[in-house]
């Protein structure tokens, strides 16, 4: 019995080391994923002149906090860099019509009760 031991502890080592290659991923891997992403659909969606409320929700599923955040970053690049918004083709009209202006400021919401 002693001497199988160490070799059931090296093979479960072994399979747990291989988790990675099933494509399981860290929890802190899967957070920093989805707010990658949801920055990018917020900068996306600055660009394309969409104002926030429609940003959130074209994109309902997006983390909302990530996508203002992209959204945000991306309302201070296009003013420091006078970019003009580009807006979407194929979409209806009301959609691209109801974006904000180039320099908007993002709104600003009443938490209080």
């Amino acid at each position: 019995m002693r001497s199988r031991l160490p070799l059931l502890l090296l093979t479960g080592l072994v399979g747990l080391a291989g988790c990675d290659y099933l494509g399981i991923e860290a929890t802190s891997a899967v957070h920093e994923r989805r707010a990658a992403e949801g920055r990018a659909i917020g900068a996306g969606c600055r660009h394309a002149g969409r104002a926030i409320e429609d940003c959130y929700a074209i994109n309902a599923r997006a983390d909302k906090a990530a996508v203002f955040a992209g959204w945000r970053e991306m309302n201070d690049y296009m003013t420091e860099n006078r970019i003009e918004v580009v807006l979407p083709e194929g979409e209806g009209p009301e959609l691209a019509t109801r974006g904000g202006a180039a320099g908007a400021e993002p709104p600003v919401t009443d938490r209080g009760g």
